[in-house]
């Protein structure tokens, strides 16, 4: 008799997921209640039987609920529908993923209530961007207190980027899914680097003399102090490519952008008499050629 009882149970919330997933048998039970799917039953808009119910003749072979669907399901699985009707309403609004709450043996927490997001900010600098960096964040859970968290920054984040931690959010208020940790990177600006995309811009200042004459410049890089060298004659606005040296490119570190060095020529100052007659003398020079 135990398997028997079982086996009408179980075909009455077979019938009752039937009517609660299939939005015309729904608006039927909210309308006629369960006599709507009792034999004989008025119809929907044309007036005829309700047919076909879970592959059984809606006159011949149907199914007779007595009661709420809710007390049916509460009654069965201790637990209910959320958003089924109640005292001919439709209950409350699940913000979860919807079904049966507390229906055990279709998985723990359907259809309860997911946990808050949480959103919080974190600062790199470029150079922690071009590594890769681990950032420990504290942040206060429900109760209010507070934990530490570390994260994980992988090379080439942009600035306003986000990165998502499943399940680290506030948890639940009914045994529903933890919700989730959306942590906004920022990139600190810098007076020396300009960054655009994965490529990385600067200036250096050589003096007059190796403008003309060519020689070495020292340049500071997001990976260090680079000797750099400089053509003779180069001009003041004129730029240097450091292949690889830019920002890594976000999953695929290896492969980076470049360095762009714009050249910029320093003016002689606070110079003695001698160099100033032999500038003079330079000027001459110059414009004999012209």
């Amino acid at each position: 008799s135990g398997n028997k009882e079982a086996e009408e149970k179980f075909k009455e919330v077979t019938e009752a997921y039937d009517i609660l997933s299939d939005p015309k048998k729904r608006k039927l039970f909210d309308q006629f209640g369960s006599a709507a799917f009792e034999r004989g039953a008025p119809g929907g808009a044309g007036g005829s039987g309700f047919g076909g119910f879970n592959g059984y003749d809606g006159y011949s072979n149907s199914y007779t609920f007595t009661g709420d669907l809710n007390d049916i399901l509460r009654g069965m699985f201790g637990g209910g529908f959320a958003g089924g009707p109640a005292g001919g309403g439709r209950g409350r609004r699940s913000t979860g993923r919807g079904g049966f709450g507390g229906f055990g043996g279709f998985g723990s927490g359907f259809g309860a209530t997911k946990g808050e997001d949480i959103n919080y900010q974190v600062t790199v600098t470029l150079q922690e961007v071009c590594t890769g960096c681990e950032k420990i964040i504290n942040i206060r859970d429900s109760s209010g207190q507070q934990k530490s968290l570390s994260v994980k920054i992988p090379a080439g984040m942009e600035s306003g980027k986000k990165i998502r931690l499943k399940g680290k959010g506030r948890p639940s208020p009914d045994g529903g899914e933890p919700g989730d940790l959306f942590l906004e990177v920022i990139v600190q600006e810098s007076d020396e680097w300009k960054r655009k995309g994965t490529d990385v811009y600067s200036t250096v200042r050589v003096p007059f003399t190796t403008a003309v004459f060519g020689g070495e410049a020292l340049i500071n890089t997001l990976y260090g102090n680079v000797s750099c060298r400089i053509k003779p004659d180069t001009k003041a606005g004129s730029q240097i490519r450091l292949r690889g040296k830019g920002i890594p490119v976000m999953g695929n570190p290896v492969k980076r952008g470049d360095h762009m060095v714009k050249v910029e020529i320093e003016t002689p100052t606070n110079m003695s008499r001698k160099a100033k007659e032999l500038l003079k003398e330079f000027k001459k020079e110059l414009e004999k050629g012209k």
